[in-house]
């Protein structure tokens, strides 16, 4: 015998159905064990999920309503130039060396040639 497809539709909305039923039984008897053990262990919500940002966020936002809000941090100024290769670019003398500044010293020039006339 075979069954038309609107007759195992019907099965199938039947079993999801049932399915859906007693995943939410389970559910509840889950979260119930869950709520007993947080009880009886006393366990902070801190513990169970660690520090969240939802949390840190929430915190800042009270911070800010109360008035007790930090300063953002001041933006670090840019290093003032050091070094130059005649044609606009600049360096600091901070951090990893430029390509141009590599390329000139492989080329004999030294870093000295390279500083700015102050």
């Amino acid at each position: 015998m075979a069954k038309s497809l609107q007759t195992l539709l019907k099965q199938i909305a039947q079993l999801e159905k049932q399915a859906e039923t007693l995943r939410s039984r389970e559910k509840a008897d889950v979260v119930d064990r869950i709520k007993e053990a947080i009880a009886h262990y006393g366990i902070t919500a801190d513990e169970l999920f660690g520090a969240t940002k939802v949390r840190a966020s929430r915190k800042r936002a009270a911070a800010a309503a109360s008035g007790k809000a930090r300063k953002p941090a001041a933006k670090k100024a840019g290093g003032t130039a050091k070094y130059t290769d005649g044609a606009g670019r600049t360096w600091s003398g901070v951090g990893k060396r430029p390509n141009w500044f590599k390329d000139a010293l492989a080329a004999g020039k030294t870093a000295e040639d390279l500083l700015i006339a102050r």
